[in-house]
């Protein structure tokens, strides 16, 4: 199978990279679809205000099979990922460095995380369980979520950007990126990671307080 080109080509990374790394930068750029909106101010003059893509409203069950949607992750920024706890590939990895970030900031309220599995066959909420407990993030702060294959294929490649899919060709029987993206409390993309390179998620890692500072000002 071989995936379209998405926005986070390791080009735009690269680029983005540089961007927030900058010591002037003091916010983080935002990604996806953009339109220009005209807005009527309170004086009743007219002007133009950029909507951004968000990402939409979802629900799925987590690994205690109880449903969460958006509202879990009210007024909270989290690091999106997909995977599947059959990987023998890129998911360890993944999985390993985001838990190193997930430890950076588990005493921070406002930061959450959320991997989506894209087995949907085998990846029921008993057996994310299973996994989250062997990989020692079992609480709210980290869900996993467990949907049909079209509702988390559908958001995963049109909101988050990130491709996936079946492939009877490979060794797991699935295909994906492994972007760790980076979700602000408004739902806009704010980044994304390689999250098998130790370079981008240092840098990823150094992006948190930079978005959660935006609100404090």
């Amino acid at each position: 199978m071989k995936f379209k080109h998405y926005l986070f080509s390791a080009a735009l990374i690269a680029t983005t990279l540089s961007f927030t790394s900058c010591k002037e930068t003091k916010k983080l750029p935002v990604y996806g679809q953009r339109e220009a909106k005209e807005v009527k101010n309170a004086d009743g003059t007219v002007s133009v205000d950029t909507v951004y893509q968000t990402i939409p409203a979802f629900k799925f069950l987590n690994q205690d099979s109880t449903y969460i949607t958006n509202d879990t992750f009210k007024d909270k920024i989290y690091i999106a990922d997909f995977f599947f706890t059959s990987c023998s590939t890129i998911c360890p990895t993944m999985h390993r460095n985001m838990k190193e970030i997930f430890e950076k900031y588990k005493d921070n309220p406002d930061v959450m995380y959320l991997s989506h599995t894209i087995d949907f066959k085998y990846d029921t909420p008993s057996r994310l369980k299973e996994y989250a407990k062997k990989l020692g993030v079992d609480g709210p702060k980290w869900q996993f979520a467990y949907g049909s294959k079209d509702s988390v294929y559908k958001i995963a490649e049109k909101d988050y950007l990130v491709a996936v899919g079946e492939d009877s060709t490979q060794r797991d029987g699935y295909i994906h990126q492994g972007w760790l993206v980076l979700i602000d409390k408004e739902k806009r993309i704010r980044g994304a990671y390689d999250g098998t390179n130790k370079e981008q998620v240092a840098q990823l890692m150094k992006d948190i307080p930079v978005l959660l500072a935006e609100d404090k000002k």
